[in-house]
Protein backbone atom coordinates (compact mmCIF):
# COMPACT_ATOMS: atom_id res chain seq x y z
CA UNK A 1 0.00 0.00 0.00
CA UNK A 2 1.51 3.04 -0.85
CA UNK A 3 1.06 6.67 1.18
CA UNK A 4 -0.79 9.06 -0.19
CA UNK A 5 1.52 12.08 -2.01
CA UNK A 6 -1.17 14.83 -1.40
CA UNK A 7 -3.67 15.25 1.46
CA UNK A 8 -6.48 17.58 0.52
CA UNK A 9 -8.58 19.31 3.02
CA UNK A 10 -12.81 19.70 2.44
CA UNK A 11 -13.36 22.23 4.71
CA UNK A 12 -17.56 23.33 4.92
CA UNK A 13 -20.37 24.56 6.89
CA UNK A 14 -23.39 22.80 6.41
CA UNK A 15 -27.06 23.97 8.17
CA UNK A 16 -29.56 21.65 6.21
CA UNK A 17 -27.07 19.12 4.23
CA UNK A 18 -27.17 20.45 0.92
CA UNK A 19 -23.06 21.36 1.27
CA UNK A 20 -22.31 17.91 3.30
CA UNK A 21 -23.61 16.32 0.26
CA UNK A 22 -21.32 18.08 -1.83
CA UNK A 23 -18.37 17.75 -0.08
CA UNK A 24 -18.71 14.31 0.26
CA UNK A 25 -18.73 13.57 -3.85
CA UNK A 26 -16.11 15.92 -4.00
CA UNK A 27 -14.01 13.67 -1.64
CA UNK A 28 -14.83 10.90 -3.84
CA UNK A 29 -13.68 12.38 -6.11
CA UNK A 30 -10.50 13.58 -4.84
CA UNK A 31 -9.70 10.06 -3.52
CA UNK A 32 -10.20 8.47 -7.07
CA UNK A 33 -7.22 10.08 -8.52
CA UNK A 34 -3.96 8.01 -7.27
CA UNK A 35 -2.21 9.49 -4.55
CA UNK A 36 -4.55 11.43 -3.15
CA UNK A 37 -6.13 11.66 0.20
CA UNK A 38 -9.24 13.89 1.24
CA UNK A 39 -9.65 15.19 4.72
CA UNK A 40 -13.34 16.62 5.61
CA UNK A 41 -13.70 18.74 8.07
CA UNK A 42 -16.50 21.00 9.13
CA UNK A 43 -16.59 23.94 11.66
CA UNK A 44 -19.35 24.66 14.48
CA UNK A 45 -22.17 27.10 14.60
CA UNK A 46 -21.64 30.23 16.41
CA UNK A 47 -24.08 32.51 18.04
CA UNK A 48 -25.07 36.75 18.18
CA UNK A 49 -22.84 37.31 21.26
CA UNK A 50 -20.45 34.56 21.30
CA UNK A 51 -19.00 31.69 20.21
CA UNK A 52 -21.10 28.60 20.49
CA UNK A 53 -19.73 26.09 23.11
CA UNK A 54 -19.80 22.75 21.23
CA UNK A 55 -18.29 19.41 21.96
CA UNK A 56 -15.01 19.27 20.76
CA UNK A 57 -16.07 16.36 18.58
CA UNK A 58 -19.67 16.76 16.91
CA UNK A 59 -22.50 13.67 17.34
CA UNK A 60 -22.83 13.14 13.35
CA UNK A 61 -20.24 14.05 10.48
CA UNK A 62 -16.79 14.73 10.11
CA UNK A 63 -14.42 16.53 12.70
CA UNK A 64 -14.55 19.94 13.78
CA UNK A 65 -11.16 21.54 11.68
CA UNK A 66 -8.11 23.42 13.51
CA UNK A 67 -5.60 25.50 12.06
CA UNK A 68 -3.13 22.83 12.29
CA UNK A 69 -5.40 21.42 9.34
CA UNK A 70 -4.77 23.85 7.09
CA UNK A 71 -1.29 24.41 7.80
CA UNK A 72 -0.61 20.99 6.53
CA UNK A 73 -2.96 20.12 3.55
CA UNK A 74 -1.64 20.32 0.37
CA UNK A 75 -4.71 21.59 -1.21
CA UNK A 76 -8.17 23.15 0.02
CA UNK A 77 -11.83 22.92 -0.71
CA UNK A 78 -13.62 25.57 0.72
CA UNK A 79 -17.46 24.92 0.73
CA UNK A 80 -20.62 26.83 2.18
CA UNK A 81 -24.32 27.64 1.87
CA UNK A 82 -25.40 30.92 -0.22
CA UNK A 83 -26.22 33.50 2.89
CA UNK A 84 -27.01 36.82 1.26
CA UNK A 85 -24.65 35.93 -1.85
CA UNK A 86 -21.88 35.27 0.55
CA UNK A 87 -20.19 32.79 2.83
CA UNK A 88 -22.29 31.52 6.53
CA UNK A 89 -20.98 33.02 9.47
CA UNK A 90 -19.20 29.55 11.08
CA UNK A 91 -17.43 29.61 8.03
CA UNK A 92 -16.14 33.48 7.81
CA UNK A 93 -15.44 33.05 11.96
CA UNK A 94 -13.15 30.03 11.19
CA UNK A 95 -11.30 32.09 8.37
CA UNK A 96 -10.87 34.68 9.92
CA UNK A 97 -8.37 33.42 12.61
CA UNK A 98 -6.46 32.55 10.45
CA UNK A 99 -3.79 35.38 9.93
CA UNK A 100 -1.12 33.43 11.33
CA UNK A 101 -1.52 30.82 8.65
CA UNK A 102 -0.91 34.13 6.52
CA UNK A 103 1.87 35.52 8.49
CA UNK A 104 3.53 31.95 7.74
CA UNK A 105 2.78 31.62 4.30
CA UNK A 106 1.90 28.09 4.67
CA UNK A 107 -0.76 28.05 2.12
CA UNK A 108 0.79 30.23 -0.64
CA UNK A 109 1.53 28.67 -4.14
CA UNK A 110 -1.14 25.62 -2.87
CA UNK A 111 -4.39 24.81 -5.06
CA UNK A 112 -7.93 25.45 -3.46
CA UNK A 113 -11.23 25.90 -5.06
CA UNK A 114 -14.96 26.62 -3.94
CA UNK A 115 -18.60 25.20 -3.65
CA UNK A 116 -21.74 26.27 -2.63
CA UNK A 117 -25.38 25.28 -1.98
CA UNK A 118 -28.56 27.61 -2.48
CA UNK A 119 -32.11 26.87 -1.93
CA UNK A 120 -33.21 29.02 -4.76
CA UNK A 121 -31.81 29.73 -8.36
CA UNK A 122 -31.02 33.52 -8.07
CA UNK A 123 -30.44 33.16 -4.58
CA UNK A 124 -26.56 34.74 -5.12
CA UNK A 125 -24.95 31.13 -5.86
CA UNK A 126 -21.84 32.67 -8.13
CA UNK A 127 -21.35 35.65 -6.15
CA UNK A 128 -20.88 33.18 -3.04
CA UNK A 129 -18.25 31.58 -4.79
CA UNK A 130 -16.71 34.73 -5.74
CA UNK A 131 -16.51 35.99 -2.56
CA UNK A 132 -15.21 32.36 -0.80
CA UNK A 133 -11.81 33.22 -3.31
CA UNK A 134 -11.53 36.35 -1.91
CA UNK A 135 -9.19 34.91 1.56
CA UNK A 136 -7.70 32.34 -0.52
CA UNK A 137 -5.89 34.92 -2.67
CA UNK A 138 -4.99 36.40 -0.02
CA UNK A 139 -3.31 33.59 1.40
CA UNK A 140 -1.64 33.27 -2.05
CA UNK A 141 -3.80 30.26 -3.07
CA UNK A 142 -4.02 28.85 -6.61
CA UNK A 143 -7.85 29.27 -7.25
CA UNK A 144 -8.89 25.89 -9.17
CA UNK A 145 -11.82 26.22 -10.84
CA UNK A 146 -14.29 24.31 -13.71
CA UNK A 147 -13.55 24.40 -17.35
CA UNK A 148 -16.11 24.71 -20.04
CA UNK A 149 -15.07 21.43 -21.71
CA UNK A 150 -16.76 19.55 -18.66
CA UNK A 151 -20.26 18.60 -20.37
CA UNK A 152 -22.10 18.77 -17.27
CA UNK A 153 -21.66 22.24 -16.67
CA UNK A 154 -23.33 22.90 -20.59
CA UNK A 155 -26.00 20.33 -19.61
CA UNK A 156 -26.94 21.59 -16.22
CA UNK A 157 -30.42 23.26 -15.32
CA UNK A 158 -30.18 23.47 -11.95
CA UNK A 159 -26.39 24.14 -10.16
CA UNK A 160 -22.80 24.43 -11.56
CA UNK A 161 -20.63 27.61 -12.09
CA UNK A 162 -17.01 27.79 -13.92
CA UNK A 163 -15.87 29.33 -10.23
CA UNK A 164 -16.90 26.12 -8.76
CA UNK A 165 -19.21 23.58 -7.95
CA UNK A 166 -23.08 24.48 -6.97
CA UNK A 167 -26.26 23.04 -6.16
CA UNK A 168 -29.62 24.49 -6.26
CA UNK A 169 -31.43 22.62 -3.17
CA UNK A 170 -35.05 23.29 -2.07
CA UNK A 171 -38.28 21.20 -2.44
CA UNK A 172 -37.69 20.41 -6.01
CA UNK A 173 -34.01 19.43 -5.94
CA UNK A 174 -33.62 17.70 -2.59
CA UNK A 175 -30.88 15.99 -3.97
CA UNK A 176 -27.65 16.58 -5.80
CA UNK A 177 -28.36 16.32 -9.55
CA UNK A 178 -26.73 14.11 -12.32
CA UNK A 179 -24.81 17.10 -14.02
CA UNK A 180 -23.86 18.39 -10.24
CA UNK A 181 -22.63 15.31 -8.86
CA UNK A 182 -20.13 14.93 -12.16
CA UNK A 183 -19.13 18.66 -11.81
CA UNK A 184 -18.43 18.02 -7.70
CA UNK A 185 -16.46 14.85 -8.85
CA UNK A 186 -14.22 16.37 -12.06
CA UNK A 187 -13.85 19.51 -9.68
CA UNK A 188 -12.02 17.35 -6.59
CA UNK A 189 -10.35 15.18 -9.16
CA UNK A 190 -9.01 18.57 -11.09
CA UNK A 191 -7.71 19.65 -7.26
CA UNK A 192 -6.04 16.56 -6.51
CA UNK A 193 -4.06 16.85 -10.06
CA UNK A 194 -3.16 20.21 -9.14
CA UNK A 195 -2.39 19.43 -5.70
CA UNK A 196 0.05 16.60 -6.71
CA UNK A 197 1.52 18.34 -9.61
CA UNK A 198 2.53 21.81 -7.68
CA UNK A 199 3.40 19.86 -3.96
CA UNK A 200 7.13 21.01 -3.28
CA UNK A 201 7.23 23.10 -6.38
CA UNK A 202 8.16 27.02 -5.17
CA UNK A 203 4.69 28.93 -7.39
Amino acid sequence: MTLPQAEILVLYYSRYGATAAMAEVIARGIESVAGALAKVRTVPEVSPVCEAVEDAIPAQGPPYARIEDLISCDGLALGSPTHFGNMAAPLKYFIDQTSSVWFSGALAGKPAGVFTATSSMHGGHETTLLSMMLPLLHHGMLIVGIPARETALLKTKTGGTPYGPSHLSGEENPTLSAEEKALCLSFGQRLARAALALKGREV
